[in-house]
């Protein structure tokens, strides 16, 4: 007694594969990202909530001060940068496992693209266009180097 093994069925169309993958390089970014954010963030919360005076430290002086340093300045963009787009590749690989309406998920991608844009702009602009001395502010509240005026 013999058992035959029908053949499967090929794919009805062959795929041509992309020269560039979106869910591997997503996936390695994803990974890369992580491990440098470990970093960023328990730096950021030392230097914020466990160096000099703790928590009762933090006021505008203490980031006038902070973000008046370019090392700083970019320790934050990075921060920013990498933590949005990571949550924002994060939200993708869930709309792509949970939106089975291709309209839908085009809208949901699209909207968190434009989202992720609007947040990496505004947040990139505060860092770098933060005045810590501004004008007619209390002498008490401002940073230490600034000129009292």
């Amino acid at each position: 007694m013999s058992v035959t093994i029908e053949t499967p069925r090929a794919p009805r169309t062959v795929r041509r594969p992309r020269r560039f993958n979106v869910e591997k390089w997503g996936w390695i970014y994803m990974r890369a990202s992580g491990v440098v954010l470990v970093v960023l963030i328990f730096g950021h919360l030392f230097v914020n909530l466990v160096a000099g005076q703790g928590v009762k430290a933090i006021d505008f002086a203490f980031v006038g001060g902070k973000l008046s340093q370019p090392f700083w300045q970019i320790w934050d963009t990075l921060l920013l940068w990498l933590a949005l787009i990571h949550g924002a590749n994060g939200m993708r690989t869930i709309v792509n496992d949970y939106a089975s309406n291709r309209l839908l998920r085009v809208i949901f991608k699209g909207a968190l693209i434009a989202s992720a844009v609007v947040l990496l702009v505004l947040g990139t602009l505060v860092i770098y266009t933060f005045d810590p001395c501004p004008a007619g502010a209390s002498p008490a509240d401002l940073a230490s180097f600034c000129p009292v005026k």
